[in-house]
């Protein structure tokens, strides 16, 4: 048999908040004006709406969450659409394993929570919080210009009509809204350092999201009826073409944001649903950081100027795509971009243009490939090479006889590891000799995300197995301050601003050289790459953690997802 469910009334006067009286007073005038007792006690001042609630959360077996200590990061608002937050007065907290946590002020308004389900197609967990310090929330943390882009779908919603052909542009009269949309969208990614604006269609939406710090957050939904209208507008801005909507097509948008020249690059893929548009914010700034504010502890800094200094030879750097590898390359060359140099780089696609280098792009239609622009690279007497990416034998056997013929090779290659670099390059068909011979250093390389200075704390009670799965001992955590994140209006709620490099450095010495001319497995490449001294990804991740720079789950979260273990 169901357990009966406590009355609100009697809670709250079993906790000595209201008298029995009040509470039959305010149960009759709650029944003749067809109103909540709950919203009739707080009205008639009997009680307040955080005892109320506290209550509630009591006779339903809810979670309260007290929002005045800002328990809720406020990037997570990026979880669910602005115009639903605003509309139902729900703040969403996390989502984990298909199961979003939202904060909730009525229990009983189940057809919010039903719609929720079927729109974001996930489970939901409710924990409550008083209705006014949810508005007062949602109110200090979107920003103005969200409002602007609500207003202005807003605005487009009633002016468009409810079923439009895709790819057909809007009527004169909305064509200002459109533009107004798109530039709204686009200044405010950029304000918030986004690095890639996804402008997505669906079944029945189109759902657009930022990446900011490497992690993408959902802005918003834009209605199915201005999708064709939206891709349009951003097809004329980038010079592609209106009509192709079968073929993948790229096209470059320019435009100047708060007093800066912003390149975007812009892919439009044709997709069950329409075409998914991606737009690349290219700041020129962002590749010009200087070598010292990469993220290099001191040891690994002057090991890497000793390398990139070096006369000959090839220096790679590997990780996954947004891994930083193209800011690393471009920092080394302008540390080494001196009138007495000559630097060519092939690059697919040029993203950043630099003064006194040479940058040639990579054009497969008329195949001016990567061999191509190397082999004549060759006869310009460069001093110093960098080739985008290896991506075959060819590419990877010109590189090295490069190297070998006296000229500093810079290259970027996928590989989880650094030793993991000198396999792939053998799996490849390169021979053995020639990988060991004209390799100086390879480095691995990861972003992660730096806590926010404004608001980040101590964390008194730090998860230990997250410190022992990124090699923090028992001893380090208590001689060391563990920080975590907490968000403000300066991150936006993440408890995050910013990234840092975390690298790993490893040098060829005779015994690696060894290694890999008798065509060694990677693990064994690694055992002997740490054995003489190189520090893992997670080991210089380790280090931040202890120094205060992240947080031990930001850490094993970048490492640990791309299966490097600690050693």
């Amino acid at each position: 048999m169901a357990r009966r469910r406590k009355k609100l009334g009697d809670i709250l006067v079993s906790w000595g908040l209201v008298k029995q009286e009040d509470v039959d007073k305010a149960e009759e005038f709650a029944k003749k004006n067809r109103r909540r007792l709950g919203e009739t006690l707080v009205e008639l001042q009997l009680a307040t709406e955080e005892d109320v609630t506290k209550a509630l959360a009591t006779q339903f077996d809810m979670e309260y969450v007290d929002l005045d200590k800002n328990a809720i990061p406020v990037a997570s608002l990026r979880l669910i659409p602005t115009d639903i937050i605003r509309r139902h007065k729900i703040l969403p907290v996390s989502q984990e394993n298909g199961r979003l946590k939202v904060v909730i002020h009525d229990p009983l308004d189940l057809e919010t929570l039903d719609m929720l389900r079927f729109r974001l197609n996930v489970e939901l967990d409710t924990t409550l919080a008083p209705k006014s310090k949810i508005e007062r929330f949602i109110e200090q943390f979107v920003s103005e210009i969200g409002r602007s882009i609500d207003e202005t779908m807003g605005e487009l919603k009633r002016e468009l009509p409810d079923e439009q052909e895709d790819g057909q542009m809007a009527s004169n009269e909305a064509d200002a809204p459109i533009i107004r949309l798109i530039n709204l969208i686009i200044m405010e990614a950029v304000r918030g350092r986004a690095s890639d604006i996804h402008i997505e269609p669906m079944a029945d939406r189109v759902r657009v999201r930022y990446r900011i710090d490497g992690v993408c957050l959902e802005r918003d939904n834009i209605p199915k009826n201005m999708q064709g209208p939206v891709t349009a507008r951003l097809k004329i801005m980038a010079g592609t073409d209106i009509s192709e909507r079968r073929l993948p097509q790229d096209g470059r948008i320019k435009m100047r944001i708060d007093g800066s020249d912003i390149d975007f690059r812009v892919s439009f893929l044709p997709a069950y649903h329409g075409e998914s548009i991606v737009l690349r914010i290219l700041r020129p700034d962002s590749v010009r950081i200087g070598i010292r504010n990469l993220g290099f502890e001191e040891e690994d800094y002057q090991t890497f100027i000793k390398i990139i200094k070096r006369p000959n030879g090839i220096f790679l750097v590997t990780g996954p795509t947004g891994s930083g590898k193209t800011t690393t390359l471009y920092s080394a060359l302008q540390e080494l971009n001196r009138p007495d140099r000559k630097i060519i780089t092939a690059e697919d696609p040029v993203e950043y243009n630099f003064t006194g280098i040479n940058q040639c792009q990579v054009k497969q239609e008329i195949e001016l490939t990567f061999v191509r622009i190397l082999r004549s690279m060759l006869r310009q007497a460069p001093n110093i090479i960098l080739v985008g990416e290896i991506r075959d034998k060819e590419t990877a056997e010109i590189a090295i006889q490069a190297a070998l013929t006296g000229h500093l090779v810079f290259s970027t290659l996928h590989t989880n590891d650094a030793p993991g670099a000198i396999t792939r390059l053998i799996d490849m068909g390169v021979k053995p000799f020639l990988v060991a011979s004209s390799i100086q250093a390879i480095m691995a390389q990861r972003l992660i995300r730096v806590l926010c200075t404004e608001c980040k704390q101590p964390d008194p009670a730090p998860d230990r197995f997250l410190l022992r799965l990124i090699g923090i001992t028992d001893e380090e955590a208590a001689t060391h301050t563990i920080f975590k994140p907490v968000g403000c209006k300066v991150c936006h709620g993440t408890g995050y601003r910013g990234r840092l490099g975390i690298y790993e450095l490893m040098l060829m010495n005779n015994e690696v050289r060894e290694l890999a001319f008798n065509r060694a497995p990677t693990g064994q490449l690694r055992r002997a790459a740490l054995a003489a001294g190189m520090k893992p990804l997670v080991g210089d991740g380790r280090i931040k953690v202890l120094r205060g720079v992240t947080s031990p789950a930001e850490v094993a979260r970048v490492t640990q997802m791309q299966g490097v273990v600690a050693e």
